[in-house]
């Protein structure tokens, strides 16, 4: 017969591993989510400039910066990202490469070969493991839940195409200079919003207004930021750049998808 201690402990570690497995799950939900929010913001940042500036909005390096994007049609660059947790000593870096065509395309490389490719394409987002020979599609509908939900209401909606339809949606809460570098820190007015992300900063160049760096902090104190480096303004792209051949042995999901 088997005792009640021993039928204790092993209900005792089946639990314990179903904890672990939870906490798995969270993280690697968070981490996407992070990712995500991450692509979401850059081509929020560049797919939407199409709008003319008053003289006022004119007047500021921001203002100046939203303007200059008007001549933006494809945009290519090198990115270092870095991502900050506090669960860990040191920051996680990964290099690569991204590009983009007006007015919200964009293709996404992380790891060299890649480890993690994002692509954009109309309503859905590609997220492609190709070590994993996986393939994750995410709806860019609106009509999801959530974070996910929170996240689209806040970078889905585009970027402000004036500093005074940015200050509708953001608060600008400090602008520093140093160095030939501007850098606008954002906080969404949008409570969900803010509980998802409290702050969002933007660097660029104040002689030429090009992009430098893009940095999402969120809730629970993490951190990611994009650094650009060798960019190029409107380089000639085709339409393969966004629209990758997967072979058939990838298996493809949608983790968003009720089940």
């Amino acid at each position: 017969m088997v005792s009640l201690r021993s039928d204790l402990a092993v209900t005792r570690r089946l639990k314990s591993s179903r904890r672990r497995q939870e906490a798995d799950r969270t993280r690697r939900f968070a981490g996407e989510i992070r990712l995500r929010a991450s692509i979401c913001l850059f081509f929020a940042l560049f797919g939407v400039f199409s709008g003319r500036l008053s003289a006022s909005d004119t007047n500021s390096s921001l203002g100046a910066w939203l303007n200059a994007q008007t001549n933006i049609q494809t945009w290519s660059a090198e990115v270092v990202q870095t991502r900050a947790l506090k669960s860990l000593t040191q920051p996680l870096t990964a290099t690569g490469h991204v590009w983009f065509a007006a007015p919200n395309r964009f293709h996404w490389e992380l790891g060299n070969p890649p480890q993690t490719i994002a692509v954009r394409q109309a309503g859905q987002m590609l997220v492609i493991y190709p070590k994993l020979k996986r393939v994750e599609k995410y709806p860019l509908t609106g009509e999801q839940t959530g974070q996910w939900r929170d996240t689209l209401a806040l970078l889905e909606a585009g970027f402000p195409r004036s500093q005074s339809e940015l200050e509708s949606r953001f608060r600008v809460i400090a602008q520093t200079t140093s160095n030939n570098v501007h850098e606008v820190t954002l906080q969404p007015r949008s409570p969900s919003a803010r509980r998802l992300m409290p702050r969002i900063k933007i660097a660029f160049a104040t002689n030429d207004c090009s992009l430098r760096a893009t940095e999402l902090q969120f809730a629970d104190g993490s951190t990611l930021r994009n650094d650009f480096t060798n960019a190029v303004l409107n380089p000639k792209l085709t339409d393969s750049t966004f629209t990758p051949e997967l072979a058939s042995d990838f298996k493809v999901v949608e983790p968003l998808k009720p089940k």
